[in-house]
């Protein structure tokens, strides 16, 4: 707890039902951060041998989201519910660190995402050439790029100190009107780590639209394995540009209050605002794992993957129950799966059955049911003969034309 000289700078200056409701936002946005980006860093922990240099920034963004979320939400809840800070002032020093730390190394690899994205849809011949260890450099950059400016407050070169609406602490924004240090921080700050980043992130996604546009119309009459390419770019360029927009869109209200309250009288600034756009810039901390859990395709395979993995592992094969059990399965469901046929009317394998786990086998595979993989098959007739595949190996069109 903080002593009574520090009591006055770090209680709330807004209302305690506005504090209720920013402890009860703080808590949603933690839960969600926590379980979003944790399923995100476990899927790509799983994947590992199999991602992509560019992905490496999906995960370091996931580490840098889920680091503010451990280091500042458990500080700012129990803060806003009490209606006061309830830590010292060098807890509130760490906070606002690590506050500046994380938040600015989101953006930084953001931006170098979009030109990372940028060199391998617009300059193929150098971005095919992008490796991983260019990867983990640029990666080691971020954080060094970072850590200037979360470092600079600690050496004199600005100042950490006490948000406006009292719960919570960051860069003192009151701290330019008297000190020259202060002021040039804020100014290199805003240029370096929004204005930059802002427009780096725009022209690149611009190119890169245009590009994509003009190789989507020129490649209409070229073979199938050139659309894909375009595919994969147009895919990369929407999640990319998915995740940009809604981390820019929760920081830029906050930027847009500090230097209103950093170069124009701190004053007029009300503590509200200050405390719904910090709320706001929160929330980018759910963005990331939303998009690319739900719309990348490969982590969300491997997502469905490791949830039937693991639902298989915990509650196991029905067959396993008792062998009773085993045989009301399979007559259960016998007549369903005898009778099951395909759109064009053809039966499917007799030997396996969708909805039961256990193919009719000997007693000895019975037991290895929990690694057993039914699929279904389809019979193809060409002229006075007609053989049988599965049908997760038909092409697009004739899977259609089955299911």
């Amino acid at each position: 707890m903080g002593n009574a000289s520090e009591s006055y700078l770090f209680v709330s200056r807004i209302s305690k039902s506005n504090d209720f409701l920013m402890g009860t936002l703080y808590t949603i946005f933690g839960a969600l951060s926590l379980l979003g980006n944790g399923i995100l860093l476990f899927v790509a922990y799983r994947k590992k041998s199999s991602l992509k240099p560019a992905e490496f920034f999906v995960v370091n963004l996931a580490i840098s989201d889920l680091s503010m979320t451990l280091t500042l939400f458990p500080l700012a809840i129990p803060s806003a519910f009490w209606h006061m800070w309830l830590f010292n002032r060098m807890t509130c020093t760490v906070y606002a660190f690590c506050g500046v730390l994380f938040g600015l190394c989101s953006l930084t690899n953001l931006t170098v995402l979009s030109c990372v994205c940028w060199l391998k849809v617009c300059c193929p011949n150098y971005g095919n050439k992008f490796s991983y260890s260019h990867a983990c450099l640029l990666v080691a950059c971020v954080w060094c790029y970072a850590g200037v400016f979360a470092v600079g407050p600690l050496s004199g070169w600005g100042q950490y100190g006490a948000e406006p609406y009292g719960t919570a602490c960051c860069i003192d924004w009151h701290a330019p009107s008297q000190s020259s240090a202060a002021m040039s921080y804020i100014i290199c700050l805003f240029f370096f780590c929004y204005i930059v980043p802002c427009t780096v992130i725009f022209l690149s996604y611009t190119f890169i639209l245009l590009t994509v546009r003009g190789s989507r119309q020129a490649v209409q009459q070229h073979m199938s394995p050139q659309n894909k390419i375009t595919n994969a770019h147009a895919l990369i360029v929407k999640l990319s540009v998915a995740v940009c927009i809604g981390f820019l869109t929760a920081w830029s209200p906050y930027a847009v209050v500090s230097m209103w309250a950093a170069f124009g009288n701190s004053t007029e600034v009300p503590p509200m605002a200050f405390a719904l756009a910090a709320i706001f810039a929160k929330s980018s901390t759910i963005y990331n794992p939303v998009v690319y859990l739900a719309f990348k395709p490969n982590f969300r395979k491997s997502l469905c993957r490791d949830v039937a993995k693991c639902r298989s592992t915990l509650f196991g094969c029905v067959c396993w129950h008792s062998s009773a059990q085993k045989g009301t399965c399979r007559q259960s469901h016998n007549e369903e799966c005898n009778s099951t046929r395909l759109s064009n009317g053809l039966p499917e394998n007799h030997r396996t059955c969708r909805h039961c786990p256990c193919p009719e086998t000997d007693t000895g595979a019975r037991e290895n049911c929990g690694d057993y993989s039914p699929q279904q098959t389809a019979r193809i007739l060409k002229g006075s003969l007609h053989s049988e595949m599965a049908v997760s190996q038909l092409s697009n069109e004739m899977q259609s034309d089955f299911l």
